[in-house]
């Protein structure tokens, strides 16, 4: 295991825009306690030349993705390869056989582990680091999937702003029309569990009809609030709600990869303080909205416009307190339009394009 995650160190040794993750999250993360696990079977690989490890691969079954979209469905993720034909291919090759052994016709990937952890090959913005929780990749990743037949499922679109934009008329109109119908708080940590089953149950909701959609379950939503539960300041989630019924939320997390950029992949000795004190002195300059959501009653009516603009305008105030710059807003489809349409009608700016990708066996 420590082999399989230490390969990418390799594979980006000259790639100043990667950022090492850290190693001990990893480890929990391919680990029995990763509560994906639960619900899925999954599979590693590493390929060596002679003694050097130059690339890995993992393939999963899921059951809720087969309860959902059908009993032939699998995934490839974890890749990384050094540029090479011939073992990126043999890579491919040994998740394909281990998935048909499994009954699966559809692959799609990749997902590490899945659709709603990091997921897809970057192929557009290379020359910006990621922000935290989103991979990178090598431009070479694309072009040797398409060579081994595989061809594009669904592009995924990350967004970037100027947290001092200024509010287009139509959003100060839209919010100032619905001000007295929806009330804004925050999360509220003497009922932290409640709050993570509230955010858990809206994203379900709001993201139930969107392509690949997988509902998180009550322990996966759980790990990763408990994950970040002592890094996120509580008025980075807001909440919103219509007659006192939470419909609405948004979420954005501090970009730790400019503190872990540092550590290269290590807390201890002294990486975690490195950490803890810069979170406390609010240097971190960037920021993410990873996870947003709007109860499907109100999608396409102005009520919902109205509530989306509420919680995207939420974090503005708050990151300049804190002294955020910018913020990523990621991801999101390439075909979810009014989700888009929003973005880009406050300024938002599409600035990377990852792609996941599919093949019948």
């Amino acid at each position: 295991m420590g082999t399989f995650i230490d390969i990418p160190w390799q594979i980006y040794a000259n790639d100043p825009m990667w950022v090492p993750p850290l190693r001990l999250e990893r480890r929990l993360h391919f680990s029995r306690f990763n509560p994906f696990l639960e619900h899925a079977k999954w599979q590693a690989w590493i390929a060596y030349k002679g003694k050097q490890p130059v690339g890995r691969i993992s393939a999963q079954v899921d059951t809720l993705h087969r309860q959902r979209y059908g009993a032939d469905t699998g995934h490839f993720g974890s890749l990384e390869c050094i540029n090479d034909s011939e073992v990126f291919a043999k890579l491919m090759h040994t998740a394909e056989t281990w998935l048909a052994e499994r009954g699966t016709r559809q692959v799609t990937g990749p997902f590490n582990l899945s659709i709603n952890q990091e997921c897809g090959i970057l192929i557009e913005g290379f020359e910006t680091p990621p922000v935290v929780m989103m991979p990178h990749s090598p431009k070479w990743y694309g072009p040797l999937l398409e060579q081994c037949g595989y061809q594009p499922a669904k592009d995924l679109l990350a967004y970037w702003i100027a947290v001092d934009f200024e509010p287009p008329r139509i959003m100060r109109t839209v919010i100032q029309k619905f001000s007295k119908q929806i009330k804004l708080r925050t999360l509220r940590r003497d009922k932290f569990s409640e709050e993570m089953e509230i955010l858990r149950d809206i994203f379900n909701d709001a993201w139930s009809e969107n392509w690949g959609f997988v509902p998180f379950t009550q322990s996966e939503f759980a790990e990763l609030g408990n994950s970040l539960r002592w890094l996120v300041p509580s008025e980075y989630i807001q909440i919103a709600e219509v007659e006192g019924v939470p419909v609405a939320f948004m979420a954005a997390l501090p970009n730790l990869n400019e503190i872990f950029a540092q550590l290269n992949g290590n807390l201890f000795p002294t990486g975690w303080l490195r950490l803890i004190k810069q979170l406390k002195s609010n240097t971190v300059q960037t920021a993410r909205i990873p996870l947003m959501g709007v109860r499907k009653q109100f999608h396409n009516t102005p009520l919902g416009m109205a509530l989306a603009f509420t919680v995207i305008n939420a974090p503005r105030e708050i990151g300049l307190v804190r002294g955020i710059k910018k913020v990523e807003l990621s991801w999101i489809l390439e075909d979810n339009k009014p989700m888009r349409s929003i973005l880009e009608t406050i300024g938002c700016q599409e600035y990377k394009r990852y792609r996941l990708y599919k093949k019948t066996l």
